[in-house]
């Protein structure tokens, strides 16, 4: 029995091609993974199984039903997880369960998906103000909603630690019924071992459709045999690093973090932050969603007021001099932050101004940027239409514009495929060797490798400090992906 059955499917976007005459059947009650590169045609490939968009050409059913013909016929038996998170920030987590289950003409009875999505105590909280897995758990809770035929997930875990990704993973496994057939989009390579069915994209076209254990018997080699399919990472010097003026060997390059406290009302987002980060060292914050990481790297920005304690840059208070301090800093935040309405080479020359560079060298040194990044076929797309990783390094040229000797990055590679993430890395680590220091925050624990030295949160606090090979010791650990589920479950006793 088929779900899907797709036969020459092509749809371009001004002339440029998604998906390439792409052929493939998705079979009745199995979970198939779909991974592909930024760009390979996956959300693509979604949209037209949902209805969203119409092929140019080609043949697509959906449990026998053509989506671009009879969408609304379709729609009450698919439950839908777009990749931007979909809810209403302005509604509590009990308001979206009840708009959902309106929708689909169904009764508020949610004590079953409150009690294992563990929201239940929650139910009052706005959307808006819950965690980055929180917000992914009530998302999928909405999807769920109802006797489903067919579930589809785009990337419905990025940006969410190991410990939540688990969760819903488990909440997709026992909470469907078992002859639901799950589409499940994704970057971690990891969760993609675990899929019944493994569908590689790239470049519009499936590269790879079967058992990932057909080609491997654990995730780190399928990780590998994914990357091989795709044409294999080819490491080469860093043209960013290399383009890089040497830091003065005088100059400190350290971060400091004394005591940093936040608190709103009783709440403690963080209490008794402490750590220093020394010359061209890649320091990583990890922690589960909502454990601080992010309010924490607000304070040592000066973007938030610390209740208590102080954040150095450089030796310079942030709150005593903050523009100061911040011009020795490069900052990537966690979500997508420039101006989506102006094409990518209009906010280099924004942030360029922004970060001080003066007109008769500004022009310059965008143009050594698009050189350096390799920006000069897109430099006049609007950043909006640009794909997950093009966004990403766009936003990684605009904190390293004016050549800061401290980075902080924020999650920098959350959605980005593997190819992607270890280019990305092999620019960090360069500059690293040039002195650069780098705060880095991050979900993918084979990148927590990467860090010199880890500071793991928990629950506003700094639950273990060291090198990964330290921490992993301490736990008994064999990866970092067991090292950071041992460390919290260390800490809840």
């Amino acid at each position: 029995m088929l779900t899907v059955k797709i036969k020459n499917l092509t749809k371009t976007f001004n002339n440029q091609i998604a998906i390439d005459n792409l052929s493939l059947e998705i079979k009745k009650g199995k979970i198939t993974g779909l991974i592909g590169a930024d760009g390979s045609g996956k959300t693509t490939l979604i949209r037209l199984i949902t209805g969203l968009l119409v092929a140019d050409s080609g043949e697509i059913s959906v449990l026998g039903i053509n989506p671009a013909l009879n969408k609304e016929k379709l729609n009450p038996k698919i439950g839908y997880m777009p990749q931007k998170f979909g809810l209403y920030e302005d509604l509590t987590v009990e308001e979206n369960l009840k708009l959902y289950a309106d929708l689909k003409n169904l009764p508020y009875d949610f004590d079953k998906i409150l009690t294992f999505t563990k929201l239940a105590p929650f139910v009052h909280r706005l959307a808006g103000a819950l965690s980055g897995g929180m917000k992914q758990k009530l998302g999928l809770a909405c999807a769920l909603m109802g006797t489903l035929e067919f579930l589809v997930l785009d990337e419905p875990s990025v940006g969410v630690d190991p410990i939540s990704r688990k969760d819903l993973m488990e909440m997709v496994k026992n909470l469907i019924n078992p002859n639901t057939t799950v589409l499940w989009s994704t970057a971690y390579l990891d969760e993609a071992h675990s899929f019944d069915i493994s569908v590689v994209l790239d470049k519009g076209r499936v590269i790879y459709n079967a058992s990932p254990n057909d080609i491997a018997k654990n995730a780190q080699e399928f990780e590998q045999k994914v990357i091989d399919l795709m044409g294999g990472y080819h490491k080469s010097a860093s043209k960013i690093a290399q383009n890089y003026p040497n830091l003065d060997s005088e100059i400190i390059c350290r971060v400091e973090a004394n005591n940093l406290e936040k608190k709103y009302g009783d709440f403690y987002a963080v209490k008794n932050n402490s750590f220093c980060i020394n010359k061209g060292e890649i320091f990583g914050l990890l922690g589960p969603n909502g454990a601080g990481k992010s309010t924490s790297f607000k304070m040592m920005c000066g973007l938030i007021k610390p209740t208590k304690g102080s954040a150095k840059i450089m030796g310079i208070d942030i709150s005593d001099n903050p523009s100061k301090a911040r011009s020795n800093l490069g900052y990537m935040a966690q979500k997508f932050s420039l101006y989506g309405n102006l094409t990518l080479k209009q906010n280099l020359d924004f942030f360029a101004s922004v970060y001080g560079i003066e007109n008769d060298r500004k022009k310059e040194r965008v143009e050594e940027i698009v050189e350096i990044f390799d920006f000069k076929n897109i430099q006049n797309q609007k950043a909006e239409e640009l794909p997950l990783g093009f966004k990403q390094r766009l936003s990684l040229a605009c904190a390293i514009i004016h050549n800061p000797p401290i980075l902080f990055l924020d999650e920098p590679t959350s959605g980005v495929d593997i190819i992607a993430r270890k280019e990305f890395w092999n620019h960090i680590k360069s500059l690293s060797k040039k002195g650069v220091t780098t705060l880095v925050t991050t979900h993918f624990m084979d990148e927590a490798e990467y860090c010199d030295r880890i500071s793991l949160f928990y629950k506003g606090e700094t639950i273990a400090l060291g090198t990964p090979c330290e921490l992993k010791k301490r736990v008994g650990a064999n990866t970092m992906q067991e090292a950071f589920v041992n460390l919290i479950k260390e800490s809840e006793r």
